[in-house]
């Protein structure tokens, strides 16, 4: 995400915080962060995961599309959303999102294509670990994934499909030499 994008969202998030007269430590606490984690990334100073941008849009009470875009989404019949289009949104750890329904409004999961990258350096390091509200399934379309959630391992070819209590933590990276891609909802 480049730094008007992030400044964008970041002054956003802050905007709905004192709208709902809700407190940084609060918010701190919803995103599982350190109090100072938590206000750089409302200053704009560090980009955004999507577990950080989902915890608060669920705090906040608004849609996810509206902290990314600024935008409410208006569909209510359908959403149709091209193949490689979707609204994108990149974590940290390199994963790339595309979300396939972004305009669909009061929709009842977040639908993601994700690509995760392969890193050779991940292979024999601790998995990275997230958590948020809801459950989650997963479905590999392309490579294979190893999943680590709260502290069970799969490994994950094409085809193959996971569904889990997302509240417990957990990650993902991309082994066998090549990115991963996967669809991912996140149910609320």
């Amino acid at each position: 995400m480049n730094n008007m994008k992030i400044n964008e969202i970041a002054e956003r998030i802050k905007a709905l915080r004192e709208i709902l007269d809700i407190t940084p430590e609060e918010m701190a606490e919803v995103t599982k962060l350190p109090i100072e984690e938590y206000l750089a990334y409302e200053n704009g100073e560090r980009d955004f995961s999507f577990n950080f941008l989902y915890n608060c849009s669920v705090r906040f009470g608004v849609d996810l599309t509206e902290i990314i875009t600024g935008e409410n989404p208006r569909l209510n019949l359908y959403s149709l959303t091209r193949a490689g289009k979707g609204l994108p949104l990149e974590r940290r750890q390199g994963f790339k999102y595309l979300h396939m329904a972004p305009m669909f409004k009061e929709r009842k999961s977040e639908p993601f294509i994700v690509t995760a990258p392969y890193k050779e350096e991940e292979q024999d390091k601790e998995i990275v670990l997230n958590s948020h509200d809801g459950q989650e399934l997963d479905y590999i379309i392309k490579g294979s994934l190893k999943v680590n959630i709260d502290g069970h391992i799969e490994i994950m070819n094409e085809g193959d499909l996971i569904y889990y209590d997302s509240s417990h933590p957990h990650g993902m990276i991309a082994v066998g030499g090549q990115e991963c891609v996967f669809m991912a909802f996140i149910l609320k």
